[in-house]
């Protein structure tokens, strides 16, 4: 399974967004808010093309799709009935890897990938390895019975109290389970995100 593996902090501040999610990013992008490299400090006008390369950039390193993978969401996004940005968003925030981060079962989506791909999740009642599995209303998830007392779950549960599920999922934290019960929507996407500039990237 193909995933990036270089340096994040780099990609969050050349994006101008803790795309990663974790605590590196968010003290580079306050000690540092400018682009990395000699000139990033510079002054640049960006073009629309830019605006849009890095707003699909941003959306492709938040969920952890690689550049063909996001192409193929955006071509069955096309086809779905509907609008086409939203549907991309719906798309991503059906991934497996993305219901057990939004469940607060991992504290990022790459944490939730890792667990996904190591085999401790169940869908089903059937163990899953591939974290882009699509889930759908009724689809139930679980831990696998041996990784129920696995401390970076639990950890993460006993540490994210303030967070909120996502209202599309029902989530047991006591039997680590969850059910998805609707489609998920543009609103349980991030706020932050300006999808209709990929439509508008890809549509070129």
């Amino acid at each position: 399974m193909a995933r990036y593996t270089g340096p994040r902090v780099r990609v969050s501040r050349r994006i101008g967004f803790n795309v990663f999610e974790n605590r590196k990013g968010d003290k580079a992008l306050q000690d540092r808010p400018y682009p990395p490299g000699e000139n990033g400090k510079k002054r640049m006008r960006e073009t629309d093309y830019g605006t849009q390369l890095k707003e699909k950039q941003k959306v492709r390193y938040m969920y952890g799709v690689m550049e063909k993978q996001f192409r193929n969401y955006y071509k069955e996004a096309t086809r779905m009935p509907g609008i086409t940005g939203e549907n991309l968003l719906v798309l991503l925030e059906s991934r497996i890897d993305n219901v057990i981060y939004r469940a607060g079962f991992a504290s990022t989506r790459p944490q939730a990938r890792q667990l996904v791909s190591h085999r401790h999740f169940k869908l089903n009642g059937n163990l899953v390895d591939i974290p882009s599995i699509q889930v759908k209303p009724g689809d139930k998830i679980e831990l696998k019975d041996q990784s129920n007392d696995l401390i970076i779950v639990q950890h993460t549960i006993d540490t994210g109290q303030d967070r909120e599920p996502a209202s599309w999922l029902k989530v047991d934290e006591k039997k680590k389970n969850i059910e998805v019960l609707n489609q998920p929507t543009r609103n349980d996407a991030s706020q932050q995100i300006e999808e209709q500039l990929i439509v508008e990237l890809y549509s070129k």
